[in-house]
């Protein structure tokens, strides 16, 4: 009898264990999870984080003067000099002239040159609370304007969240493609981005099978990208798609195996926050016909 009731009761221990390093392991995602939440916030209300953004004005070939000034190509809508510069656009590339004392390049006072588009080092160009930056989209170059003291940063209330579910954190199965696959991304001003798709998720939610494909941003990537939409866009989440990014399979991306899925770190593309964004949106296989009711909520402004 002895002998039975130890057993029951390192039973009753092993039970308790488990449940005490679920409830951690919990815990600690919870608290990862929010803090992520935090830090988004926080980058999104950064002096030139996406609330900042306040224009997009597209380059034509040859000189484009921007300024605060009626009498330019691009006029700026901020307490800076009436003539900051010119940019001239000349087949793919885009130098500056003509640049004002009071225009910084890279933090140093401006001088004439070629200018560096959004990649991996672009040219910044600041003037008062402005922060300026050209863009290459499809075949087109546009100014991107940022204001520090943007109504939309500074009158920011938060985001909106579903509350965190572990039920939505999935383990999908990693298909590798070989080789890998190119995808013409659609972007929500109508212009494509051809973009690596290395591979593919699989997994099954409420009894359900789904697929994603993601792709690869940048050449040296080290997340995968997720763009997507599901049932919720009709009513609880933002129409035109949500982003999801992820560590890579466990295998790397070019072999088989296992990588984690965290619905609950979906969040808005920037679109859902100002109408100067160029936003991509989801491939066919990426426009879901199932509910996630996790992550980011759509934005009040």
């Amino acid at each position: 009898m002895r002998t039975r009731r130890t057993g029951v009761f390192a039973g009753v221990l092993f039970l308790a264990a488990l449940f005490a390093t679920a409830q951690a392991v919990d815990t600690h995602w919870r608290e990862e999870l929010l803090q992520w939440r935090e830090q988004r916030a926080r980058q999104l209300s950064a002096p030139d984080g996406w609330l900042s953004l306040v224009g997009l004005e597209w380059l034509k070939p040859g000189p484009n003067s921007f300024g605060s000034a009626a009498d330019n190509r691009l006029r700026l809508q901020a307490p800076v000099d009436p003539h900051l510069g010119v940019l001239e656009l000349r087949g793919q590339q885009v130098f500056l002239s003509a640049p004002a004392s009071s225009l910084l390049v890279d933090g140093a006072p401006a001088s004439p040159g070629k200018i560096e588009t959004d990649g991996s080092h672009p040219t910044i160009m600041r003037a008062g609370t402005l922060t300026l930056l050209v863009i290459h989209r499809g075949d087109r170059y546009a100014l991107r304007i940022k204001d520090s003291q943007a109504e939309t940063r500074i009158h920011f209330q938060g985001l909106h969240w579903y509350a965190p579910d572990p039920h939505y954190r999935i383990l999908a199965t990693w298909v590798p493609f070989h080789p890998p696959q190119e995808e013409a991304i659609p972007t929500i001003i109508g212009t494509t981005l051809k973009l690596p798709v290395p591979g593919i998720a699989e997994f099954t939610l409420d009894g359900q099978a789904v697929q994603l494909e993601p792709v690869l941003e940048e050449p040296e990537a080290r997340q995968l990208f997720f763009i997507l939409r599901d049932t919720t866009s009709r009513s609880t989440t933002y129409g035109a798609a949500r982003f999801l990014y992820t560590d890579f399979p466990d295998h790397g991306l070019d072999h088989p195996g296992h990588l984690v899925l965290d619905f609950n770190r979906l969040q808005n593309p920037p679109c859902a926050y100002t109408p100067y964004a160029t936003c991509p949106l989801p491939p066919a296989r990426n426009r879901l016909s199932i509910a996630l009711p996790a992550g980011e909520m759509r934005y009040s402004h």
